[in-house]
């Protein structure tokens, strides 16, 4: 049986339907800025009624500026010219300032003549609010933070920059230890200008690493065929930042201990002592008082390198910071790759914000750069997400079958084959994880639930 055609009343009604079903503000002005239509977004955000808004013109609901006789709005309209995310600010009818992202375009009618033009907009004064503050109050040289820890580590930074006490930084991966030595750096008037030198302890063998940071001459060894200036000469007058010191060896603890004490060494062949001004700052992810207790570090050289200590929280403890870092990172990629990508949307907020970061504030990097491969524009959604945050909660209690006990957990509780599994493997999360068939993360949750402790 065939519809009877609908009427115009019917059409224009579902016309409005759908656009108050969107969540972006909708206005549609004629070619004299009177507004011919709004939709319920628009009404709520700028606080007035449909009946009221078709009743004025753009003016009183946008303001001059925006849809003035001269105006950026119905200049871009007259040249036929998109407007793309102009930021205006307007007033509500509380007083209260409201950021507003608006795209203009021209309207036509079915004739295809120009009669006017649409107005998108959202309400952005949260996000604007949110980089208003991560420029002026939570950040400091590239570091991110307003919880109370990191505004610690702010107020540390300040405090030791202008002096030249070494700085040992303790903290797990991927919490940006190398940032905080940069800022300890870059904020001392006379050693910002000069050189930076990251070592990273843990990626040379003993004798690299010797002639790496101290130098050699000419013959000193099979395949010096030059004198090489080592890291500490390169850096002379600014600051070396020693990574993972943790994993130096005993050998390199001694030469490292007596430069310390005397800022003096020689170049690996060579007799001659040379001396230079250089400040170091060192990190590890390792606890050094622990290594010390079990004899793996000098006590001398560990209180040599802590004159000023500092401990970076892991992103999970200071859970407040994730969503202007998530906003940093969001600015950051926006800026490198051109994609229009303002922020993420409240459900991949919220999952951003509860899920456990064990690789901490790389990882929550990584995952927004994961998140512009996914998304073209407008807001990251949970799906642009890599699948382990997605997929958090969604655990397996059993062991792999390729196990030798797989019947394990029907025998045993939780807690007995998880502190066995991890001893086994020496503690190592990874590798425990991989063999309780879990991802790391629900590993790490397990251990806190379960108050489990490594071995003394």
């Amino acid at each position: 049986m065939k519809r009877p055609c609908e009427t115009p009343c019917q059409t224009a009604q579902q016309l409005q339907e759908i656009l108050d079903s969107l969540p972006e503000g909708i206005l549609t002005i004629d070619d004299g800025g009177r507004i011919i239509g709004i939709n319920r977004s628009a009404c709520e955000t700028l606080g007035v009624s449909r009946e009221k808004a078709l009743q004025k013109g753009c003016t009183c609901v946008l303001g001059e500026k925006l849809c003035g006789p001269d105006s950026i709005l119905l200049d871009s309209i007259r040249k036929r010219q998109l407007l793309q995310s102009y930021e205006t600010h307007v007033l509500d009818p509380s007083g209260k300032r409201r950021v507003l992202s608006l795209t203009g375009t021209i309207l036509r009618n079915a004739e295809g003549n120009d009669v006017g033009g649409v107005i998108s907009f959202r309400d952005i004064t949260e996000l604007s609010s949110l980089k208003q503050d991560l420029a002026q109050r939570y950040s400091l040289h590239n570091i991110v933070g307003k919880s109370k820890p990191m505004q610690e580590i702010f107020h540390i930074i300040q405090e030791v920059a202008d002096s030249n006490a070494t700085v040992l930084i303790e903290g797990e991966s991927g919490t940006g230890k190398e940032l905080v030595a940069r800022a300890i750096h870059y904020h001392h008037v006379a050693r910002s200008k000069k050189p930076f030198v990251a070592v990273n302890c843990s990626a040379l063998a003993e004798g690299l690493l010797e002639s790496e940071l101290f130098g050699h001459v000419r013959g000193a060894f099979t395949g010096a065929i030059r004198d090489k200036q080592g890291r500490f000469e390169a850096a002379d007058g600014g600051t070396v930042f020693l990574d993972e010191i943790g994993d130096i060896s005993p050998f390199i603890q001694v030469k490292l201990l007596r430069f310390l004490q005397e800022r003096t060494f020689e170049r690996v062949g060579s007799d001659k002592s040379t001396t230079v001004d250089v400040r170091v700052v060192a990190a590890t992810h390792k606890s050094l008082s622990n290594l010390v207790e079990q004899g793996k570090f000098r006590h001398d050289l560990y209180y040599r390198l802590r004159v000023v200590p500092v401990r970076l929280p892991a992103l999970r403890e200071r859970r407040d910071d994730i969503p202007l870092l998530a906003q940093h990172f969001v600015d950051r990629f926006r800026s490198q790759t051109g994609r229009p990508i303002e922020a993420l949307d409240p459900d991949s907020l919220e999952t951003v914000v509860d899920y456990d970061w064990p690789g901490n504030v790389r990882e929550l990097e990584n995952a927004i750069e994961y998140a512009f491969v996914k998304c073209r524009e407008g807001l990251i959604g949970k799906a642009h997400l890599p699948v382990e945050l997605r997929a958090t909660g969604n655990t397996r209690y059993t062991l792999d079958a390729s196990q030798s006990q797989p019947m394990k957990l029907q025998h045993q509780s939780t807690a007995d084959v998880t502190r066995n599994t991890l001893d086994e493997t020496g503690w190592n999360v990874a590798k425990a994880a991989r063999k309780l068939s879990i991802s790391r993360t629900t590993l790490y949750k397990r251990i806190r639930e379960l108050n489990l402790q490594p071995p003394a």
